[in-house]
């Protein structure tokens, strides 16, 4: 392997060493994810895959790495690189469950209400007391996929009069709606 890369431009082993540790710090982001959300075997076959990158890369630059500077700028680069996009596609895919606490009045707690038994959620209502006024707590655990577009709906019936507390749930069990 090492004498194929000897045989390519320096620039062109560079590239091939920045886009290998993009590849397996963004398959990093995502393998660490999988585990904290309880999905262990897909996190170990990432795992698998991210090792084996790792290993050609690091044989391929562990010998050279103190004195070809550009080398070590691509290899970071790379790692910057991957560590953003793995976030950044992690989000997107929005593994997991989440957990929204809904702080309103009762006139938009009945909105809030309406608008979970139209889509068929589970959610749970508490009563309080507020600094002010009474208020209600409505308590609703979903997919973290439909987070933002839930939260959107539900701040537009509410005309923005709602405050929001979300937070990633690890684990649940049981509830209206809730498959786990």
């Amino acid at each position: 392997m090492s004498e194929f890369l000897m045989s390519l431009n320096p620039v062109v082993v560079c590239l091939l060493v920045c886009v290998a540790k993009i590849v397996e710090i963004t398959i990093q982001s995502l393998k660490t994810c999988m585990m904290v959300k309880g999905q262990r075997l897909k996190a170990a076959a990432l795992g698998f895959v991210e090792c084996t990158i790792w290993g050609l890369v690091i044989s391929t630059i562990i010998g050279t790495l103190g004195d070809d500077l550009f080398l070590l700028l691509f290899y970071c680069v790379g790692y910057a690189t991957g560590l953003f996009l793995g976030s950044t596609l992690e989000n997107k895919i929005a593994l997991g469950t989440s957990n929204l606490q809904l702080i309103t009045d009762k006139e938009n707690t009945e909105k809030i209400i309406e608008y979970l038994k139209e889509r068929n959620k589970g959610y749970t209502v508490f009563d309080g007391q507020g600094s002010v006024d009474r208020m209600n707590m409505v308590f609703i655990v979903l997919a973290r996929k439909d987070t933002k577009k839930t939260l959107k709906e539900i701040r537009a019936i509410c005309d923005d009069k709602v405050f929001v507390v979300a937070s990633e749930v690890s684990k649940y069990a049981g509830g209206y709606g809730m498959v786990k």
